[in-house]
């Protein structure tokens, strides 16, 4: 099993120490957070949480635009991988989304995944000018652009979204850049099984990740992508902290585990003790015997 270390929240200024930490201790991808702005008022209720909780919680928190902390992380390591968890897509420009995920890509010498969701909130949508009842199927057509548009080839695409003529986008990485899919929701596993090279889970407990798992295997044959077999799932429990609990994700087929050693809630919480919690994590599940 591989390891993720999820940056959570804030702490945007630790993010070069904390990328070196994590490579030197044998963490396989770090995974930072996508934040646009903060509404004032929202119409949404976000689906894992209270939605009060997790309003109090961003409102004024800084969050970085996920290819620049990935670019200035990606810049002091040479192994680490990194991916956003999970970037909104489909409020984004999918050409220009296609542009900054190659370069980068190749910038990093191909050390970067494209962790991709929606957004519970309405006002990610409305404020940029996307149509939120729409989200669903631009998230397909922005998938399908993107991978289109880094093939290196000449791509065209149209649609009643989207009218692309022909074009090529250079440079673009030499190995493709994995999508990896995130979200509980049918419809997410459905779009991770049929168009992802992974999939991606929130905050969930043991039972549930069984349930979602065996239902996206069951997508993947379904669509007749269960042969890959280099998909990935990438899983959050919190309530996994020893290497047994990790031993019992892997058997579910999970293949990161995705973990952040310290409470993402305390915020008195220094960069030194962030440094020795990844070291720590590291010596007693990544390296257990």
């Amino acid at each position: 099993m591989r390891f993720t270390l999820m940056t959570g929240l804030g702490g945007i200024e630790d993010y070069p120490d904390l990328a070196r930490e994590a490579e030197a201790c044998g963490y396989h991808s770090l995974a930072v957070p996508d934040s646009l702005f903060y509404p004032e008022v929202t119409e949404s209720d976000y689906p894992y949480l209270s939605t009060e909780t997790v309003r109090q919680a961003l409102d004024g928190v800084p969050v970085l635009e996920p290819f620049i902390a990935m670019a200035g992380m990606a810049a002091v390591t040479t192994s680490l991988r990194f991916y956003p968890a999970v970037l909104k897509v489909p409020v984004r420009q999918p050409l220009v989304l296609a542009k900054t995920l190659s370069s980068l890509a190749v910038a990093s010498n191909n050390r970067i995944a494209l962790g991709a969701g929606l957004s519970p909130w309405k006002e990610d949508f409305s404020y940029n000018g996307v149509d939120f009842d729409l989200r669903g199927k631009l998230m397909d057509e922005c998938l399908e652009i993107i991978r289109g548009a880094m093939s290196g080839e000449y791509f065209e695409y149209h649609s009643d979204n989207y009218d692309i003529g022909r074009m090529k986008l250079s440079p673009v990485p030499g190995t493709s850049v994995p999508v990896l899919v995130g979200g509980h929701a049918k419809p997410a596993l459905r779009r991770a099984a049929r168009l992802g090279d992974g999939w991606i889970s929130a905050n969930s407990d043991y039972e549930a990740l069984r349930g979602m798992i065996a239902t996206l295997n069951e997508l993947r044959i379904e669509y007749g992508t269960d042969g890959n077999s280099e998909f990935e799932i990438h899983a959050f429990d919190m309530a996994a902290t020893e290497p047994d609990d990790f031993r019992r994700l892997a058997d579910l087929g999970v293949t990161d585990a995705c973990v952040t050693p310290w409470n993402p809630y305390d915020p008195g919480l220094d960069r030194e003790q962030k440094l020795a919690a990844i070291r720590e994590f590291a010596d007693r599940v990544i390296h257990s015997p």
